[in-house]
């Protein structure tokens, strides 16, 4: 029968995977306490770090339906669960790893999908969701002032045609029969726009 504390340590395991959007997993082994203590900072608000053991971590896994990490729990594991921006959790763990080789970085879950240590790097590499986001608003703006001109090129070629018509009757008025100039540079006028 399982003791209470296992069972437990097994529902919260279990409730930080079900309520985090990535859960990564690394190995700590030779790292200090302060070293830790600045690899908790360095994942950003939003995300916790917490050494767990393989056996509970196994069980709360299939009790949430996760698949894959049955190869990743072995050695001493900490799993660093983000509730926030992945990309920002995953470029603390990057740049702390780098800073600090003891640090491994087997893989983890992003939304429910396994990844690997490779796919996280590349996550790392990207721009945040603000940035990102930014990016488009951009290119959206851009395209929509780019279409707004093209709509607006007809209407003003046809007001440039009226008012070339226009100074043309003005011109036959004025003289009771068109010149070949005024009609020529009237025809050249509309043509030209």
């Amino acid at each position: 029968m399982a003791k209470p504390e296992k069972i437990g340590a097994v529902a919260e395991i279990a409730n930080r995977f079900q309520t985090s959007s990535a859960a990564v997993l690394t190995e700590y082994r030779g790292l200090t306490v302060a070293q830790l203590t600045e690899l908790r900072r360095s994942l950003g608000a939003g995300s916790s770090y917490a050494v767990v053991k393989n056996t509970l971590t196994k069980r709360a896994a299939h009790d949430v339906g996760l698949t894959g990490l049955d190869a990743l729990l072995s050695g001493p594991t900490a799993i660093a669960f983000v509730s926030g921006d992945p990309v920002v959790a995953a470029k603390g763990l990057r740049d702390f790893a780098r800073a600090n080789p003891l640090l491994i970085i087997k893989g983890g879950i992003l939304d429910g999908a396994p990844i690997s240590a490779a796919d996280l790097t590349r996550l790392a590499d990207l721009e945040s969701r603000e940035v990102l986001l930014g990016r488009l608003a951009g290119a959206m703006k851009g395209n929509l002032t780019k279409a707004a001109g093209l709509f607006q090129a007809p209407l003003s070629q046809m007001a440039r045609l009226a008012q070339a018509l226009a100074d043309k009757r003005s011109d036959e008025r004025a003289d009771g029969q068109p010149t070949a100039d005024a009609t020529a540079d009237a025809t050249a006028a509309a043509t030209a726009e």
